[in-house]
């Protein structure tokens, strides 16, 4: 069966040793008909229910948060993703990606309560419950009669989430478990009506899930709501379990799978914060845009000002590559999961292995575009200068939201480790070839370079030609570390985060890239010189990512002729023939935004 999925689909982390054709990814610009009315219907709920009432979320109005939970319900945006035998829509992978996006970015508030229900907190009874499990509790989640919320997180169990100390007790006559311990950062928990709970049965290496309801006379009790730097409107609060008794029929999956639901869950997490962080930017962009053409400064726009587009540019660029690294990887998820349908394999184990494919891809969406999102935000408060930093412009609280999302799902610096990781473990199972590639790299570092002037005629040859040195890079540095080091590298932290960064401006640059160059065959060149502009932007940023980290990474674990070898491919495999001028690129895109008066793209 993976045989037959393989030729039709490329699989996770095979971007790297790959070259992938622009009409073989999905863009933005591919929603269907549906899809782009689901995206407006939505963005009308947003508009009307969280945006005009941004400063109820501010105040820590909670009740309003689960009030619009419900509207949400009422509309069928908490079942998208839920199977029609369910109650719910029954949708494809991309357009639940479409909903999180698009519902996400008026209030991190209402984007955690729904991530939070939708993700984590139904998810798990979707993907790993029972028909009987499923039948009781799915369709009140998909309706918004009832909400979740996921107990995983503990005083000494964070990142290392396998560690907790929850305890599940079998009675005497094997009819329930009793669960006892202390859960924490539990988000939606002060309106809740049932909880992932995951606790560990006697000495068992790995933890187990349960499906818990939430009733105080049944030994739950919690702690006030948590005051928070940002999602202050988000219920978040530490939750308790004194004997808490849960029958053996709530058992989540199997005895010990609570560790595997739990990663499983966290991947989907991933890519579904990076789309949560997507509409936060073009609304932050397109406030700062408006703000920038009204405010007058030595009797002139600040628009105008080099310094001021300098940002818009940046933002807006930042924002299109996320969307664009975020949806193909998406279609990419959706394309495996139905591959693996069409083979005869349950929808449940379709979409956990089409997922699961490509865990390392979402866990570079997860960085990316939650420290674009930050940085949008931060250089939003600088537009609008002192404004910025009042609660009477959306900019502050903005930049505060923004904040959790490279905390949450993993840390940004857990979810860099695994990135590289991962890609190792494939590597090593066979899944993708980085051995052949990386040999083929120290044969070119050993022999001689060509100085033929390349034909850069087409639109981004030299661009391609870039990233596939990009990619050189990656296996050049990766492929030495692994060979130093063995299975020790997981101890050398801080180069593998360097190899990360490296990774994730491939996967980012190139999906980037792969957009425009779809767009102008679709359109014309003539009519996207702005998303090309944008391209060749970001391509230039990440270049220097590149060659930053790639400079750190080879100087601390090679030395002698190895280095300096090292250090000249780096030079070579990060070099343009033709420097884009980087001024003027910026100003083709600050030119349309100011001129729209909104991110346009």
């Amino acid at each position: 069966m993976a045989d037959t999925i393989e030729k039709n689909v490329t699989r996770g982390g095979q971007f790297l040793v790959k070259e992938t054709k622009c009409e073989d990814i999905f863009t933005p610009e591919d929603f269907s008909e549906e899809q782009l009315m689901m995206r407006d219907s939505v963005k009308e709920f947003v508009d009307k229910e969280l945006w005009a009432h941004k400063d109820r979320f501010e105040k820590k109005d909670y009740a309003y948060t689960e009030s619009s939970m419900r509207k949400a319900g009422e509309l069928g945006l908490l079942g998208v993703a839920v199977p029609e035998e369910y109650g719910g829509l029954g949708m494809g992978f991309v357009s639940t990606m479409l909903v999180c996006d698009y519902i996400s970015g008026a209030t991190g508030s209402f984007s955690t309560a729904f991530g939070a229900h939708t993700g984590i907190g139904t998810m798990p009874i979707t993907l790993y419950g029972t028909e009987e499990q499923k039948k009781k509790y799915v369709p009140k989640l998909a309706s918004g009669e009832w909400f979740g919320a996921y107990c995983l997180t503990e005083p000494g169990a964070g990142s290392d989430a396998n560690s907790g100390k929850t305890k599940a007790v079998l009675s005497e006559d094997g009819t329930h478990y009793s669960i006892t311990g202390q859960k924490m950062w539990i988000s939606n928990a002060g309106f809740c009506s049932v909880f992932i709970v995951f606790a560990r049965i006697g000495d068992d290496k790995n933890i187990t899930g349960f499906i818990v309801e939430n009733d105080p006379s049944n030994g739950i009790s919690m702690n006030e709501e948590e005051h928070k730097l940002g999602i202050r409107a988000s219920s978040t609060r530490q939750v308790f379990f004194n004997d808490t008794k849960v029958p053996v029929e709530n058992m989540l999956s199997e005895r010990g799978n609570g560790f595997k639901i739990a990663m499983n869950a966290l991947n989907v997490g991933r890519i579904k914060l990076a789309a949560a962080c997507l509409d936060a930017q073009r609304r932050v962009t397109t406030n700062a845009v408006k703000y920038a053409n009204e405010r007058i400064q030595f009797n002139t726009a600040i628009s105008s000002f080099g310094a001021i587009r300098s940002k818009l540019a940046e933002m807006a660029t930042n924002a299109y590559a996320g969307e664009s690294a975020s949806y193909r990887a998406a279609k990419d998820i959706e394309d495996r999961i139905a591959a693996r349908e069409a083979e005869g394999t349950s929808h449940q184990e379709a979409e956990l292995k089409g997922v699961e494919e490509y865990a390392i891809e979402c866990s570079i969406l997860k960085v990316a575009v939650s420290e674009d999102v930050q940085a949008c935000a931060d250089e939003g408060i600088q537009i609008f200068g002192g404004m910025g930093f009042s609660e009477d412009t959306p900019m502050e609280s903005a930049w505060r939201d923004a904040r959790i999302a490279r905390i949450y799902e993993g840390t940004n610096e857990i979810n860099r480790m695994l990135s590289v990781g991962m890609l190792i473990k494939k590597a090593m199972k066979g899944h993708v070839d980085l051995l052949g590639p990386a040999m083929k790299v120290s044969e070119e570092l050993m022999g001689i370079p060509s100085f033929d002037t390349p034909d850069f005629s087409e639109l981004f040859a030299e661009e391609k030609g870039i990233i596939a040195n990009l990619k050189k890079v990656f296996l050049m540095v990766a492929g030495s570390a692994v060979q130093k080091y063995g299975p020790d590298l997981d101890a050398h932290q801080q180069l593998l985060m360097a190899a990360s960064d490296i990774l994730i401006e491939i996967y980012m640059a190139e999906s980037t890239i792969l957009r425009t160059e779809k767009l102008a065959k679709n359109q014309g060149e003539d009519k996207v010189q702005e998303q090309i502009a944008m391209a060749k932007l970001y391509l230039y940023k990440a270049v220097d990512i590149v060659n930053s980290r790639g400079k750190e990474g080879i100087i601390s674990f090679a030395e002698g002729d190895e280095q300096r070898m090292m250090l000249m491919g780096l030079k070579r495999f990060t070099k343009y023939t033709n420097n884009p001028n980087v001024v003027a690129l910026r100003e083709v895109i600050t030119s349309k935004l100011v001129a729209e008066n909104e991110y346009c793209f």
